[in-house]
C-alpha cells in the first residue's frame, strides 16, 4: 500500500469515527433535552424515560434540529406549559458540552 493509500485510508477511519461520535453526541444531547422537558412536563419514572426517547426519535424525521424542537413546543403547548423556542435553544446549548463529556468518557 502506497504513502498515499495509506492516509486516505487513515482520513476515512477518522471521518466515520468523527461522524459516529457527532451522532452520539446529538443523540445524548437529545435524550438530555428530553429528560428536561419530561421534567417540565411533570414526567416521572418510565413515562419520563419513554418521552427522552421520543425527543431522540423526533431527531429522525428530518436533517437539523428543527424536528426536535418543533415536537418539543407542541407539546409543551398542548401539555399548557410555557416555553419559548429561546429557553429550548438555551437548553440545547447548555446540554451540548455535557453531551460530548459523557460521550468521551464512555469511549
Amino acid at each position: 500500500m502506497s504513502g498515499y493509500d495509506e492516509r486516505k485510508r487513515g482520513m476515512d477511519t477518522k471521518l466515520t469515527h468523527d461522524s459516529e461520535v457527532k451522532f452520539r453526541v446529538t443523540n445524548r444531547r437529545h435524550r438530555l433535552l428530553g429528560d428536561w422537558a419530561a421534567k417540565r412536563l411533570g414526567k416521572t419514572g418510565d413515562e419520563a424515560e419513554a418521552y427522552s426517547r421520543e425527543v431522540v426519535r423526533a431527531d429522525f424525521e428530518e436533517p437539523g434540529e428543527e424536528d426536535v424542537i418543533r415536537k418539543l413546543l407542541a407539546d409543551f403547548a398542548e401539555a399548557g406549559v410555557e416555553v419559548t423556542r429561546a429557553e429550548v435553544l438555551a437548553e440545547m446549548a447548555r446540554l451540548q458540552p455535557v453531551a460530548e463529556q459523557q460521550v468521551l468518557a464512555e469511549a
